[in-house]
């Protein structure tokens, strides 16, 4: 005869709690005290326990999965982010659904949203920081719970995000109190949200300095076009400074100027964005503004978790960046 499945009545027995204690605590629930947590938890070890979430679904009438509509996952901020959400979905007993996005379109945008409408997931976490996307999600009615990543949130998706403008300012501020005044972006692809916020900081923070905000190039995020922005920066020599809008073609720039002769932070600062775990191996270590994606990821369950038990209501939450100091920035050497 097999072995009975251990039931939630069976850990309350053994902690001596009442099986609502023993729920609160399964769904991490905050009124659980220290000690009793730790009895409940115990017994769930001793005896084996999980959860019958197919039970569960049966009672609540939800499917307990959560869709993750994700594009551009060959990128370090989405596809950390994707991990903070899944990480945090599985915590609170949840399934995830992901449909990745080989192109980011309105079309393809649509017809991810319908496959997650098609297997009746309780809510929707939006990966996909183009500008176009918050004009896709609201031709839909969609029918549940939507948290978007980077667009602020309206009437029917939530937002979080990172405060990229907030971010550009650190870096920026930063190479001014060193002395910089001719200060160059290497942008991200201006269809996305978050590229289009740190230029916009970046081009703020030089105009209330009284400073020249003429020297931006647009890149893609890739190592190759920092590259071959970065030796177009250097054959100038038209800063001594530069802002690059993610770590990947931070290292591309490092590279160029290397090759020209041109010495990181002797010669040239360089700050970089995302702060991956890579940055601080960079030769010379990077300065970077630090954004926490799998916390930003854990921010999106949150607040869909919330939308979910009818706690709230469409609204964006900012996660504040952070800059860190490496051996990429010095005063100027030379006026250019």
């Amino acid at each position: 005869m097999p072995l009975l499945r251990p039931r939630l009545e069976d850990v309350a027995e053994l902690a001596g709690v009442s099986h609502q204690t023993v729920s609160r605590v399964v769904n991490n629930h905050p009124n659980v005290s220290p000690e009793t947590r730790r009895k409940v938890e115990a017994a769930i070890v001793r005896l084996g326990y999980r959860r019958n979430t197919a039970a569960r679904s049966l009672v609540t009438r939800r499917s307990q999965t959560i869709g993750v509509l994700a594009g551009e996952l060959s990128q370090f901020g989405p596809a950390n982010t994707l991990l903070g959400v899944e990480c945090a979905a599985r915590d609170a007993g949840y399934f995830v659904s992901v449909a990745a996005l080989r192109e980011v379109t309105r079309g393809s945008i649509l017809d991810a949203v319908r496959h997650f409408q098609d297997q009746s997931v309780d809510g929707i976490v939006v990966i996909v920081p183009h500008l176009e996307t918050p004009a896709a999600l609201a031709e839909l009615p969609i029918g549940v719970p939507v948290v978007a990543v980077g667009p602020d949130g309206n009437h029917a998706v939530g937002g979080v995000k990172v405060d990229q403008r907030r971010g550009a300012e650190l870096a920026v501020q930063h190479l001014i109190r060193q002395g910089h005044v001719r200060i160059a972006h290497v942008a991200g692809p201006q269809d996305w949200i978050d590229a289009v916020a740190r230029a916009e900081g970046w081009r703020c923070t030089l105009a209330t300095a009284g400073l020249d905000a003429d020297l931006m190039i647009e890149g893609d995020w890739s190592a190759g076009s920092g590259y071959r922005i970065g030796r177009t920066i250097a054959a100038g020599r038209g800063a001594t400074a530069l802002f690059v809008a993610n770590d990947q073609m931070a290292l591309g720039v490092l590279r160029a100027l290397n090759e020209a002769g041109l010495r990181v932070p002797r010669d040239m600062s360089v700050v970089g964005f995302d702060d991956q775990p890579e940055a601080g191996y960079f030769s010379p270590p990077l300065t970077v503004v630090r954004q926490d994606f799998e916390e930003l990821g854990r921010r999106c369950v949150d607040m869909m978790l919330a939308a979910l038990a009818g706690m709230e209501e469409a609204r964006t939450l900012v996660v504040e960046p952070e800059l860190v100091l490496r051996s990429s920035t010095a005063p100027p050497q030379r006026i250019p």
